[in-house]
């Protein structure tokens, strides 16, 4: 769901106020599907939409009910407990994703489906009870990290992963079922703190290098990629980088120019604030900071805020450079460092916000924030608000999948406008409309409410 350039993780991020995709001058990027969820006016017949479901939510969601099932059937199934529980919970986490951009999605856990009886609708509440006890009940039998070589056994779930998904889940309860639960996240947020088994990387970027990986004191959950052996790739510099980039850290291929960021974001940093190193904006450099990245004529890369949605210049849009390309082993266009899902910084933010929103021990809700901040080098605060909760968690996980789930929770996704969205959205908008081939091909798909 991670993939960069996969539509499984593109809509999620489209529709924020951190991720944009404009048209280039030079003809390239254009497309009207990533307009439509840019400006909250998506449609059934969009295009995004339509591979996220068919091509990897779904699929996903169908292979796990496959393997569950051989599993199931085998006469060693008791020895294949903690097997069919990670299975389990990789299901789970497909049809989180399901209940998160569509709501209201059929629940089908069977290794085959009847052409006869084809799966019907599930209201969204039910569907997040489903994942709410699948991910409970694979908790029961996957290790904790405490029991593993967490070396050894990354990127493999334990329990710590599942609780984390879990907190997630309960902090959008409200948005899911209508009931909220933050008592549950202060819980599961707990369980993975309490084991003593994490902690902060001494900077955000250390996360995301291909040669830390399995060593991170931080990742809890990530999806491992190996292009040299044909297993997937990361593709975020490939996507989002500009072409001088090849010059700049010496890659095999230039990068296509495509997904940025604008002003909107990038003026939630405060200045000193180290997370900013992961971002570029304003003139470019080589890597000694000194030396000037220049084009062919001699004219330095200048990285503005993005100007034309339709037709910007190659110049326009900041960029983030989470996954960086040092030390990267390359496949082509592909690189090897591991899709990060879930990290510590995540935990302590859901539970500070879980408990200012309790009016629970706010002392310790803060200081949980302030250790977030400490790491970049922000100065401490002395109080909190929701408002400022919303914008360290956008600081902490740009481009990292969480941005649109938070700004629905928050309420910012509906009443807050910005670049290229410019009027407030309707709330049934909080939810994508079900594909239009899907329910083509299976009538008993029932769409959501005003599309």
């Amino acid at each position: 769901m991670s993939r960069a350039g996969g539509d499984g993780w593109r809509i999620g991020e489209f529709g924020t106020d951190e991720f944009f995709c404009p048209g280039r001058a030079s003809g390239g990027w254009y497309d009207e599907g990533n307009m439509e969820m840019m400006s909250h006016k998506v449609t059934p017949n969009n295009e995004r939409i339509a591979t996220c479901w068919g091509t990897y939510v779904f699929p996903g969601i169908g292979a796990a009910n496959a393997v569950m099932a051989s599993l199931e059937a085998s006469p060693i199934v008791e020895s294949l407990k903690p097997l069919i529980a990670e299975v389990r919970a990789l299901r789970a986490y497909g049809y989180y994703y399901a209940m998160d951009y569509w709501g209201n999605v059929p629940v089908f856990t069977e290794a085959r489906v009847d052409p006869n009886n084809l799966p019907k609708t599930t209201p969204r509440a039910e569907v997040f009870k489903f994942v709410v006890d699948e991910f409970t009940e694979a908790a029961k039998d996957l290790p904790s990290i405490k029991e593993v070589n967490k070396t050894d056994y990354y990127p493999r779930l334990t329990k710590e992963a599942v609780y984390t998904a879990l907190a997630s889940l309960y902090l959008n309860a409200e948005v899911y079922s209508g009931t909220a639960q933050y008592d549950k996240v202060v819980t599961m947020c707990d369980n993975v703190i309490e084991t003593n088994s994490y902690e902060l990387e001494d900077r955000v970027g250390d996360c995301f290098l291909a040669t830390n990986e399995a060593n991170s004191k931080e990742i809890i959950t990530a999806f491992s990629v190996d292009p040299s052996k044909g297993v997937d790739g990361n593709e975020f510099i490939l996507y989002a980088q500009h072409a001088l980039d090849q010059k700049k850290y010496d890659l095999p291929f230039a990068p296509a120019n495509g997904y940025c960021f604008t002003d909107e974001a990038l003026n939630r940093y405060e200045k000193g604030d180290e997370r900013l190193e992961l971002l570029e904006y304003g003139p470019q450099y080589y890597q000694d900071g000194v030396t000037p990245l220049c084009d062919e004529n001699g004219n330095q890369l200048v990285l503005t805020t993005i100007k034309d949605m339709i037709s910007a210049q190659e110049n326009e849009g900041y960029r983030v450079l989470k996954y960086s390309p040092v030390g990267v082993v390359w496949a082509g266009s592909k690189g090897d460092n591991d899709y990060v899902l879930e990290r510590y910084s995540n935990v302590l933010l859901m539970k500070a916000e879980a408990l200012f929103r309790l009016n629970q021990d706010l002392d310790v809700a803060l200081e949980l924030v302030n250790q977030v901040r400490r790491r970049s080098n922000c100065p401490e605060w002395s109080d909190l608000t929701l408002q400022k909760i919303e914008e360290e968690r956008a600081r902490e996980f740009i481009w990292e999948n969480q941005r649109r789930r938070d700004m629905i929770r928050f309420g910012s996704f509906f009443n807050n406008t910005w670049f290229y969205k410019t009027e407030k959205t309707e709330s049934w908008r909080g939810i994508y409309p079900i594909p239009a081939i899907q329910i083509t091909n299976n009538p008993n798909l029932e769409q959501n409410p005003n599309y």
